[in-house]
């Protein structure tokens, strides 16, 4: 194995320009899983935005008002530490897989392959051809042919970019404010016409030009694998001794013992470099840029069965399995990494349950003593604020002191409304006798009932002087 490779990445070539990838069209078996996968998670993330769950969207990344939802559970700002604990849950999920088998999150999941190999890379195929095409329309003059083919994949691909940037923004304001700017017209919103037409060249930019070398020089998680992976992660893996052999590999000749000669099993005809998105020989073992699509596996296994020779020349595979025929073994690492996910999932399912439909704060107002009132009464003035999270009015909100004997008076309305997903604020009384109380700075239990249901409960500090009994 020539070690040169290891210098400079696939799509670089020697003078350190850009080396355009013209990937054969895949086929086989795990081409076919692939296909399948990719359709229904195509639909998830196309459809996402516009499912709701007890009127909440089933995903939704609000940044900017910091609210998000996922899997129709809503997190608001109050809830940010719920929001860390699942990012931080689907890490370790993804480590986990990593450490198991590999980058194959990249191959089979990741959207950014999705789109790329199951939308724009099959468009370019139907409209350019396979790669030999691809390769003589590139090298060929600006004749009406290429100029014909260039405006349409460009047009569809634009049009695609439009589309997908649209979702995108649902996932980001939320799908029904979507719709509400789309029927009130584009000019009436130009701030998010703006930032649509930024994602769509974003997108275009991405699929159209930037490609592979987001997965090879962009994204993170291609540096992180390095660290993941070790000799008995399972991967697609080149199986090196069957290869090789003695002598290495040689041409295929009809009727030659290959065996006897010394001589591996790959014939060197470099369909398995062809066929890959990202332009790498996986023979030369693991490499940063291999995303785990299993193209050369099908691809190598098509060369197989024309030559007569044994399929799973590549395959998944450890480095472990290739050098010493070990199985795949739940090492201690994936023990480790098994045992922190199902710790962090149990909290937060048990964080999730303990959640309540709304946040209470109620603080006293800063700066303001007790006033001392007839018959022994102790008045403190306190702010409170309620925060909806669901998707229904709570109608007939009151408070009532649940630790001591007391009243409760709001400056407005005893009663009053909270509206969904929204929040309701204001001043409220809350009026003791001295001679229940225990000291200067008690304790208050106060709950906040919908009707007569309690729907909250909170606490807050009361200040009183100090009573001799």
């Amino acid at each position: 194995m020539d070690d040169n490779f290891r210098d400079s990445i696939g799509t670089i070539n020697k003078e350190g320009k850009r080396s355009w990838i013209f990937p054969k069209k895949p086929s086989g078996r795990y081409y076919t899983y692939r296909k399948w996968v990719s359709y229904v998670l195509l639909l998830f993330l196309l459809s996402s935005p516009f499912i709701k769950i007890n009127g909440n969207q089933f995903l939704m990344f609000n940044v900017l008002e910091r609210r998000f939802n996922i899997f129709g559970f809503p997190f608001w700002p109050q809830d940010f530490h719920l929001f860390v604990i699942s990012m931080i849950t689907g890490v370790i999920f993804v480590a986990l897989f990593t450490v198991a088998f590999g980058r194959i999150f990249c191959g089979w999941i990741c959207p950014q392959t999705i789109f790329m190999e199951m939308v724009f890379r099959r468009i370019e195929f139907l409209i350019d051809g396979d790669r030999g095409a691809q390769i003589k329309l590139d090298k060929q003059s600006w004749n009406a042919e290429k100029i014909r083919k260039r405006v349409l994949k460009w047009t569809v691909f634009l049009i695609i970019s439009f589309l997908i940037a649209n979702v995108f923004l649902a996932y980001l304001i939320g799908s029904d404010k979507l719709f509400q700017y789309i029927i009130d017209g584009p000019l009436q919103h130009v701030s998010t016409l703006i930032s649509l037409i930024i994602f769509t060249m974003v997108f275009y930019f991405v699929f159209a030009w930037f490609r592979e070398q987001v997965c090879i020089i962009a994204c993170p998680y291609g540096r992180m694998q390095g660290v993941l992976l070790d000799n008995k992660s399972i991967i697609v893996a080149y199986d090196h001794k069957r290869g090789e052999r003695e002598n290495g590999r040689k041409k295929f000749r009809k009727n030659e013992d290959r065996e006897a000669l010394g001589h591996g099993d790959c014939i060197d005809c470099f369909q398995c470099v062809n066929v890959c998105p990202t332009g790498i020989d996986i023979r030369n073992g693991t490499q940063l840029e291999c995303v785990n699509c299993t193209a050369c596996i099908d691809e190598c296994d098509h060369i197989m069965e024309k030559v007569n020779l044994p399929k799973g020349l590549i395959r998944y595979a450890s480095e472990d399995n290739i050098e010493q025929k070990e199985k795949f073994k739940f090492t201690p690492r994936l023990k480790g990494y098994s045992a922190i996910l199902v710790i962090l999932t149990g909290v937060l399912i048990g964080m999730l349950f303990l959640r309540n439909d709304i946040e209470a704060n109620i603080l006293r107002l800063p700066g303001q003593l007790y006033e001392h009132k007839e018959g022994n009464i102790i008045s403190n003035v306190y702010t409170y604020k309620l925060l909806n999270k669901t998707t229904l009015d709570i109608a007939d909100v009151h408070f009532e002191l649940m630790s001591h004997k007391g009243n409760i008076k709001l400056v407005r309305n005893q009663n009053f409304s909270v509206p969904a997903q929204q929040s309701s604020e204001g001043t409220l009384f809350i009026e003791i006798n001295n001679s229940v109380l225990n000291g200067d700075k008690d304790k208050l239990k106060i709950g906040i009932y919908s009707g007569k249901n309690l729907i909250e409960s909170t606490t807050a500090r009361f200040l009183a002087p100090r009573s001799y009994k």
